[in-house]
């Protein structure tokens, strides 16, 4: 007897033990034989000659170089540098922001790639990305293995069951040996056995590759003669693709089911949904429903207008899709979004969805209140930015956009994502777009156990410094209440230490700064949420203070050379500020109130020697990641498309005051 008539067999004893167990009426026995029978019909129905599998690596390893030679190999179009980070904001940061897919051709079969965030900031469009692919494509530098991140992307590739094909890539530099792979995938094992992975994902295929060189082997001997030679190619790639992971399971004489997976939006079509095709098959014309997760009311009924998918990069029109395919639907949708069901008017239940995690950080966004308001942006009011803010959490199911609130003292919409980066990205855009937005400091967002004990998020850091600055590093994360879990000494190529930290999310808040003039800017950081614990109290940092300007004007280079002693500054001369602006930060922990705008008085006596000439040190430049994390709790971010300034929530030094006399009282 073959194996699937076994498998056949087995699943149903299993339906009919399960029928019989339930003593449930007549009807809901026939209703589930026939559910029994359906789901057998969809486990031996597979479509052979389609692909799908997700890319993972950490930043640095090669994802995105790899992913242009998988390409180049499958198709005779020109493939430019980087061409699957088609967003302005991925091609200067170079990391990948929001997950895409394409399609090649290879042996007759389609493979769909997709390709997925490496930063945990970005979970939420990983976890909707695996929900689109039966297999994942593990890319690992083997001089630095599997990194704190990417930890993050392969648990929850474990978790849906896929099976990983393991990639160590960059085999054509010096130092790798048969004896540092094999230390490699000996570490991989132990991390998937530590994540729960069962025996057949224990059971990984490892691929050596050079995706600079365009070589790729199941044998490291192999694939580094062929990068010697030059005479190399990718296929072993895309053959262990074919080979080991599974076809999509459904079946086409279903009733149609698509679980929608990203939400984006066209100028002529409007809301475009992507997602994998589960069962059945659609047309151009045909009426669909979309149901709500869990309780499947129905959200809306569509007709389809075009159908879309993405071969080689380029998005093309198609009659049909059936079980397997990953593709795009416009048809006028208004209200479907991520983890709905696009079904058939006959298909009664939605289909399952993985929760996505819940946001661990929050701000406050607000109209700019400062006396520069309006004069650089063109999106000023907080209807426009709540408008703004809602369109792109339509696309971004990590993110929580609340209705306008006060939060303490803080005018605005609380916004809550997965981290500083996620957050950072967000304003980043509305920035680029002409907005003119005030920012609060972010807050973590605590929660309660089922003890009613107050939980806050851990994150596992991984910090890569020299050997002298392991004790100034160690100190400054114990101070924030982190743990020490690891210490790596002689990691990676060039020696330096390596280690690993469990740390409370909010102790991380302007952490990096700190790291940075501790290890005078040769470290390596890394972060991922781990979990929630229990809050480990307050938390003591190092506060400097800051100079805060008490008039409106322009800086002159008289005055400010005057303050330079008192403190570094954060303007040169000729700039625009204004009263309860923060112009630099003091050298001792006070606030100091300062005119940086005064002129030097002139008067008709000839001085008896030359006046000295006045030479500033260059204005210490804040960006948006570094405010965020420095900013403090009663000061603002404002956020303009020319310019990123510091400045007080309350901008009267009078009601500053009393209000820090109350305070002390």
């Amino acid at each position: 007897m073959s194996s699937t008539a076994k498998a056949v067999r087995k699943m149903m004893r299993s339906a009919a033990t399960t029928v019989l167990t339930r003593r449930a009426t007549t009807q809901t026995l026939v209703r589930d034989c026939v559910y029994a029978r359906s789901w057998m019909r969809r486990a031996s129905t597979t479509s052979s000659s389609t692909r799908n599998v997700a890319i993972i690596a950490h930043v640095d390893h090669g994802k995105t170089t790899l992913l242009d030679q998988l390409i180049r190999s499958t198709s005779e179009a020109r493939v430019e540098e980087r061409a699957m980070d088609n967003m302005q904001l991925e091609k200067e940061r170079g990391i990948t922001i929001a997950a895409k897919y394409t399609a090649v051709s290879y042996k007759n079969a389609t493979l769909h790639i997709v390709d997925t965030p490496g930063h945990a900031d970005f979970g939420g469009e990983v976890e909707r990305a695996l929900e689109l692919v039966d297999g994942a494509l593990l890319v690992v530098d083997p001089f630095e293995g599997v990194m704190t991140q990417t930890k993050f992307v392969v648990r929850k590739a474990l978790q849906k069951g896929l099976k990983p094909l393991v990639v160590l890539n960059k085999v054509d530099r010096d130092g790798v040996t048969r004896a540092l792979c094999d230390a490699v995938e000996s570490d991989l094992f132990d991390l998937f056995a530590a994540m729960g992975a069962d025996d057949a994902q224990l059971d990984f295929t490892v691929v050596y590759a050079s995706a600079r060189a365009g070589v790729a082997s199941t044998s490291l001997e192999e694939a580094q003669k062929q990068i010697v030679e030059g005479n190399g190619s990718v296929d072993a790639i895309l053959q262990g693709i074919l080979d080991h992971v599974p076809a999509p399971r459904g079946c086409t004489q279903q009733p149609f089911a698509l679980l929608v997976s990203m939400i984006e939006r066209d100028p002529f079509f409007g809301r475009l949904v992507t997602g994998r095709v589960f069962d059945g098959a659609l047309g151009i014309g045909d009426t669909l429903k979309v149901l709500t997760l869990g309780d499947g009311v129905v959200r809306e009924t569509v007709r389809v207008q075009k159908i879309f998918t993405s071969r080689n990069l380029e998005r093309v029109a198609v009659k049909e899709a059936k079980a397997g395919d990953i593709v795009t639907i416009a048809a006028g949708f208004g209200d479907a979004t991520v983890a709905d069901t696009l079904c058939s008017p006959e298909r009664r239940e939605p289909l399952p969805s993985t929760p996505v995690d819940p946001p661990t950080l929050s701000m406050t966004f607000g109209v700019n209140t400062s006396s520069l308001a309006g004069k650089e942006g063109s999106q000023l009011t907080e209807r426009q930015i709540e408008e703004r803010l809602r369109a792109e959490a339509d696309t971004d199911v990590s993110l929580r956009v609340s209705d306008s609130s006060v939060e303490d003292g803080i005018p605005g919409l609380q916004v809550s994502g997965r981290g500083e980066l996620h957050l950072g990205i967000i304003i980043e855009k509305l920035r680029r777009e002409g907005f003119e937005l005030s920012v609060s400091p972010p807050r973590v967002i605590q929660g309660i156990d089922d003890e009613g004990r107050r939980t806050e998020p851990f994150e596992n850091v991984l910090l890569e410094c020299d050997a002298n600055d392991c004790g100034g590093v160690i100190d400054a994360v114990t101070q924030r209440k982190g743990d020490l879990l690891d210490m790596d000494t002689n990691a990676g190529e060039d020696g330096r230490t390596r280690l690993t930290f469990f740390v409370p999310s909010r102790g991380l808040i302007g952490f990096r700064q700190e790291f940075i003039n501790v290890t005078r800017g040769n470290g390596v950081m890394q972060r991922a949420f781990d979990s929630y614990g229990p809050s480990r109290g307050a938390i003591g940092k190092a506060k400097k203070g800051k100079l805060i300007s008490t008039t409106s004007g322009v800086t002159t280079t008289y005055s400010l050379g005057a303050l330079e002693p008192r403190g570094t500054l954060f303007v040169g001369p000729a700039s625009e500020v204004y009263a309860g602006m923060i112009i630099g930060e003091h050298t001792r922990e006070n606030d100091l109130e300062v005119n940086p705008t005064k002129e030097k008085k002139l008067t008709n006596m000839r001085a008896s020697g030359n006046d000295e000439t006045i030479r500033l040190t260059p204005p210490k430049v804040i960006d948006l990641e570094s405010a965020i994390g420095y900013v403090g709790t009663d000061e603002l971010i404002e956020v303009t498309p020319k310019a990123i300034r510091l400045r007080k929530a309350e901008l009267a030094s009078s009601m500053r005051r009393r209000a820090s006399r109350q305070a002390d009282s």
